[in-house]
């Protein structure tokens, strides 16, 4: 989870899945179907007959692996390639199966994983360097891609080139909202990687409490509305909802819990992200430029954190975290997900993937009992904070490896490979891409109780992540190359108003100041 660190299983999902692709759409290629027609909406794609690769592990009704006829894929036998970074579900699961890739490739890889802090630091010093220590990057788009976007290959190059595989599904199978965010910087005139993970902050709630009609219907009289987490909840019935279970289990009235809510409120990077939700669901944003969190800019106008709908949303957030468990100053999203795993927390924003954690019987005491809705709404709408990161490949590897990277990642993006990391024991990362989702498998998972989601459990999260993944319920952060210093400035500001330094009016008003300083605005 780097900022750590997908509504109904049958046609609903898929409805969700097509509002998502904005003026896209999902692939419908049909199963196993070519996918050269829509590999980049350009006709040198289909300049060759396409055939099937011969990677294990094709799945009927994906979009197939595929390359001209004739194509050898032996031909970067013995290139060596280490691919940098964050310790993320989807690398893990890589890592156990690379044997497949370089069985059929010849090409061998090194996973190389680390703390996404010390990623970028090595990426930073690599680029500096002009080195091609690592060939294929996970660049975050905020602390890699953003700042650093001209020193990764445009992999328009290879997937135009009618002599090299393309994009199994072409583009139009990756989520739109994430190709954006992920693969471009400034315009959509470079490509500049290919999304591979989608961690999204949403609700986790305990079934067990919400769903008990004594505290359902003793909260109602009391409080006068329902508490059923979901699309009506607004963040100030939340704070009513964790000081009523924060009171009741005083009173010893509840049970199985110790605290309403939790937060990852840690003067860290998760607290940039949780405090987001409830700015963005207020109306405000970080800098007044358009396409701040999408294709990203360069120039991102002045800071909008001194208006009145910034300080709305850091007074409601102060009163939320008051509210939270204790510990939550002191967690970022894994102390928290530990916690709530626990059977500590009744509700926390966390990122969906935590979902597996929270069905294995070894780590958590709450299997079984946990729900999971979008956020809370604001005056102005629910927002769900994306933190999902693509892989790139350095335009300082020599041409031989940046081709040898182009076959790695068309294996390691390809729906393929994304069903064997969601099914993975070492991985359980969720899918970017429409096709994976159209499974029937794929939506029974999403229904707790059926044999699919005990084998894909994250899958237990998606109609929720689905509906935040909506234009209208997304958030993205800004993507702008001064993002990592904004960021220490947000969550050392907020920290101080957490810690009642600062009243939420002067944090905004420091954050302003000082991003526009930063950015010369």
């Amino acid at each position: 989870m780097k900022k750590r660190a997908l509504k109904a299983a049958s046609v609903g999902a898929l409805g969700t899945v097509m509002v998502l692709a904005g003026c896209g759409t999902a692939n419908t290629n049909g199963a196993g179907g070519s996918n050269a027609d829509n590999s980049s909406g350009s006709a040198k794609t289909v300049a060759a007959r396409q055939v099937a690769a011969p990677f294990p592990g094709a799945v009927p009704g994906l979009p197939k692996i595929t390359a001209p006829a004739g194509f050898n894929w032996k031909q970067f036998a013995g290139t060596h390639l280490t691919f940098i970074s964050e310790n993320t579900p989807p690398s893990s699961a890589l890592a156990e199966n690379i044997k497949q890739f370089e069985k059929v490739t010849g090409i061998t890889v090194t996973i190389e994983q680390s703390d996404l802090s010390t990623v970028a630091q090595k990426v930073a010093l690599d680029f500096a360097a002009k080195s091609d220590k690592y060939q294929v990057i996970y660049p975050d788009p905020y602390q890699m891609l953003a700042k650093y976007s001209y020193d990764y290959v445009d992999l328009n190059r290879f997937n135009n080139d009618p002599t090299l595989p393309h994009i199994p599904g072409g583009l139009n199978d990756f989520i739109t909202s994430q190709l954006q965010v992920d693969g471009y910087m400034g315009n959509k005139d470079h490509l500049y990687a290919l999304p591979y993970d989608c961690p999204t902050m949403i609700l986790f709630y305990r079934k067990d409490i919400f769903d008990n009609p004594k505290y359902k219907a003793m909260f109602k009289k009391e409080e006068g509305f329902d508490w059923t987490p979901g699309p009506n909840l607004t963040w100030q019935q939340y704070y009513t909802i964790e000081k009523w279970i924060n009171q009741k289990v005083k009173q010893g009235v509840i049970k199985g819990v110790k605290y309403g809510a939790g937060a990852q409120a840690k003067q860290y990077d998760s607290l940039m992200c949780d405090f987001s939700n409830v700015l963005a669901a207020y109306g405000g944003d970080y800098f007044k430029a358009p396409n701040l969190g999408s294709i990203g800019t360069t120039n991102p106008g002045p800071s909008l954190m001194n208006s009145s709908k910034a300080i709305a949303a850091a007074t409601m957030y102060k009163k939320i975290v008051q509210a939270a468990a204790p510990g939550s100053t002191s967690w970022d999203w894994n102390g928290l997900a530990e916690a709530f795993a626990a059977g500590d927390i009744a509700m926390a924003p966390e990122w969906h993937e935590f979902a597996s954690m929270m069905e294995n019987p070894a780590k958590s005491k709450v299997v079984g009992k946990v729900g999971f809705a979008v956020l809370p709404r604001g005056p102005v709408r629910s927002a769900n904070i994306f933190g999902g990161t693509g892989i790139g490949i350095s335009k300082y590897a020599t041409p031989k490896e940046q081709k040898a990277a182009w076959l790695f990642i068309v294996w390691a993006t390809s729906p393929q490979a994304q069903y064997m990391i969601l099914k993975s024991k070492n991985g359980g990362e969720t899918p970017t891409r429409y096709s994976v989702y159209n499974l029937p498998e794929i939506k029974k998972g999403m229904t707790p109780g059926t044999k699919e989601s005990k084998e894909m459990p994250n899958l237990l999260a998606m109609k929720a992540t689905l509906e935040a993944w909506k234009p209208q319920n997304v958030y993205m952060r800004p993507k702008i190359p001064q993002w990592p210093q904004v960021d220490s400035i947000v969550f050392t500001e907020l920290s101080k108003m957490l810690a009642n330094q600062e009243t939420p009016a002067q944090a905004m008003k420091n954050i302003a100041q000082q991003s526009n300083q930063l950015t010369g605005n």
